[in-house]
């Protein structure tokens, strides 16, 4: 009798010990992303094995973005925190130092090749003005260098989860194959397009790995930032080009103020095109809710706003 409860009692332990672990595992793994578009790769990562907190939300711009209490908390609490790098988010290490937190911090753009420029105009930023070298940040406008995010973000999941790994791994893969699809798009849209119309305008010097990528040119009033207006001698200037390069299209950007795009179409008659999704996707009612659909947005924008010009 006694034989037979110390039998039941060690199958009772091994049991309530196999449920704490699987228990374990199954609590989602805590994940802070700087902005929207790190958050939506995450999603698409991690699926329900994540808990997703976003710094920057919709239409933010994480350039001026001030954190606030609740981001030091969510930052405190994280297992994994995702940032772009390449000093996109400028209040990183002030968050960071605010929250004291243990977690991972993964640059996504590890592995990224970075593209370095020369603003034909100063910068938003004051450390940076017109004719200095400075590094573009925006690396996930290039849907290759999305890819790499990607990437990294299976490794960081499975570095904080082996035991969700293979499940990671198989739904980096998975959406990966989407890009690709996407990648096919964008060039097949871009191609449609005649040479001599690939020139438009926005705010602020955000799509430079698109044009990289994809054979647009951009112009831009604003440097890589946004954190103060330009001068009205780089708005003229930038006027003047816009005359002579016959840009075709000028957008507004989500996360910027429309005036300055709407005073350069003013005084060079173009047409103002429509709204381009830069740093920030949209809300979850918008158009451009995911990476995908923010892609889709923006070339479906680009080359209506061309053709129609």
């Amino acid at each position: 009798m006694l034989k037979s409860f110390r039998a039941a009692l060690a199958m009772s332990v091994i049991t309530l010990s196999v449920f704490a672990t699987s228990s374990a595992f199954a609590a989602p793994l805590k994940v802070v992303a700087s902005f929207t578009v790190i958050a939506d790769f995450a999603k698409n990562v991690g699926g329900d094995r994540v808990d997703i907190t976003t710094i920057v939300g919709p239409d933010g711009d994480a350039h001026v973005y001030e954190p606030s209490p609740a981001d030091a908390v969510a930052m405190a609490k994280a297992d994994v925190v995702l940032v772009n790098g390449l000093h996109f988010e400028g209040f990183l290490q002030r968050l960071v130092d605010a929250s004291a937190t243990k977690a991972a911090i993964v640059t996504l753009t590890k592995g990224v090749t970075p593209i370095d420029f020369k603003p034909e105009f100063a910068d938003a930023d004051a450390t940076e003005g017109a004719g200095k070298t400075v590094t573009d940040p925006h690396a996930f406008q290039s849907i290759a260098n999305a890819k790499i995010y990607v990437k990294n973000i299976a490794d960081a999941f499975c570095a904080a989860d082996s035991a969700g790994c293979d499940g990671y791994k198989a739904n980096a893969a998975a959406y990966t194959m989407k890009l690709d699809a996407l990648e096919g798009e964008v060039k097949a849209a871009i191609q449609s397009i005649p040479p001599e119309k690939r020139v438009v305008i926005t705010s602020h010097d955000a799509f430079g790995y698109f044009e990289h990528e994809y054979g647009l040119t951009f112009l831009a009033p604003q440097g890589i930032s946004t954190d103060s207006e330009p001068s009205a001698a780089d708005v003229a200037k930038l006027v003047e080009q816009v005359k002579q390069d016959k840009a075709a299209a000028i957008f507004i950007e989500n996360i910027t103020n429309p005036r300055l795009v709407e005073q350069i179409a003013g005084e060079t008659g173009i047409k103002v095109g429509g709204t381009l999704y830069s740093d920030a996707l949209s809300g979850s009612d918008g158009p451009a809710s995911t990476y995908i659909d923010m892609m889709h947005n923006n070339i479906t924008q680009i080359k209506g706003a061309i053709q129609g010009s």
